[in-house]
């Protein structure tokens, strides 16, 4: 059987007996099936290659144990679960899918931390893939405050030692994590893009760095593994409503004077709110357009009659056509929506980073050598405003 040292354990070697001794920096190794290699398993020292039944087979007494060896205690991929108007945030249902992967290369379970007034939401967690959801639930949780969150996440970190936490990267988990990571002295990567475990079973962080130039990758020696994820970015899984899990209520003994804000009144904004990241369809436009007039006559109206969102490339950003709300990309926001339509938009990196990931992308571009071609599902070689201008008479 194929094994090698798990993070789990503290020392360079482990002795497994019959003189054998399993040393880390060897990586993985043949090894002989001993007793002592497979309590070394169950207690998460080890880790292991190959059909778990067949080590129990061999070990009649060791039959109770296949779920302990299947899922290990502790060393956990957390995920923090945010919730906005009684519902499960996207990125939230996003990040239950990448850290089921994360946590079955490492052999551990997937667990959600929720912080809420009321718990509608755990079997849902689970049903998208969460072997165990930790409850904070307290009336003072009605709404977000950074002191108190700070304060229940840090304790519940404390007393259940998760490997790996994960935020989605909103204003709310921007604003939490570092605080949260600083209380535990440990490091944060932040607007990750991208999460796989290393052969050191390592969480390895990627994230665009200089201006989305290059894209960095990063681990942290310190536990627990700490990182915000930019929404859109990852899968969500299937919804399996027949999933079992386990509900642990935490008790953090909250009090009036952990919340350093009070809302007093909720005001709607008469500014309509960009939610390009839960967007089933966008219409960005780029340079292409030419001017500030042909992305407003344009841009608005077509996403209007599609019922889509406005994107833009960020040289549309910065030559003022439209507020930075809107920008797609490594340094604006990533997307996955069913449909991406890039009116004029020549398809830098750093542009195709944050939308390559569309279901379905529609390219008009006069140029036949645009790289935004190279991602696109259809393409149009066509002067843009005279292309959109004859596809609104069409749709209208």
């Amino acid at each position: 059987m194929r094994v090698k040292l798990s993070i789990n354990y503290p020392f360079a070697e482990l002795n497994i007996g019959n003189a054998s001794v399993i040393k880390r920096e060897s990586g993985w190794v043949e090894a002989e099936e001993t007793k002592e290699l497979i309590e070394a398993i169950k207690d998460g020292y080890i880790e292991h290659e190959g059909n778990i039944d067949s080590i129990l087979d061999s070990n009649p007494e060791d039959k109770g144990s296949k779920e302990n060896i299947k899922k290990k205690e502790g060393k956990e991929v957390w995920i923090f679960i945010e919730t906005s108007k009684n519902a499960i945030s996207r990125v939230s249902l996003e990040l239950l899918g990448r850290g089921r992967e994360l946590a079955d290369k490492l052999g551990v379970k997937l667990a959600a931390i929720l912080l809420t007034d009321k718990d509608n939401y755990s079997k849902d967690i689970i049903s998208y893939g969460a072997d165990r959801v930790y409850v904070i639930e307290d009336m003072l949780l009605e709404n977000y405050d950074t002191a108190a969150y700070a304060k229940a996440i840090t304790y519940a970190i404390n007393k259940y030692n998760p490997d790996i936490v994960l935020y989605g990267a909103t204003h709310i988990g921007r604003d939490l994590a570092p605080r949260v990571a600083r209380r535990l002295d440990t490091g944060l990567t932040a607007d990750c893009t991208g999460l796989d475990i290393t052969d050191k079973c390592e969480l390895l962080q990627t994230r665009p760095a200089f201006g989305g130039n290059l894209m960095a990758q990063i681990l942290c020696k310190k536990r627990p593994q700490m990182s915000t994820v930019r929404p859109g970015v990852m899968h969500i899984l299937p919804q399996d409503s027949k999933r079992k899990g386990e509900i642990v209520r935490v008790d953090v003994n909250l009090s009036a004077k952990d919340f350093k804000t009070k809302i007093k009144e909720k005001l709607k904004s008469a500014k309509k709110v960009v939610n390009l990241e839960e967007a089933e369809i966008i219409v960005s436009g780029g340079r292409g357009l030419g001017t500030k007039e042909n992305f407003d006559k344009l841009i608005p109206a077509l996403a209007l009659l599609l019922g889509a969102e406005i994107g833009a490339s960020r040289a549309a950003v910065d030559s003022g056509w439209v507020d930075k709300t809107h920008q797609v990309g490594q340094t604006g926001k990533t997307v996955r929506p069913k449909v991406y339509i890039a009116c004029g938009i020549s398809g830098a990196i750093q542009h195709r980073a944050g939308m390559q990931s569309s279901d379905l992308i529609i390219a008009i571009n006069k140029d036949p050598t645009a790289e935004i071609f190279k991602v696109a599902d259809y393409g149009f070689v066509a002067d843009v405003n005279d292309f959109v201008e004859s596809l609104l008479n069409e749709l209208k």
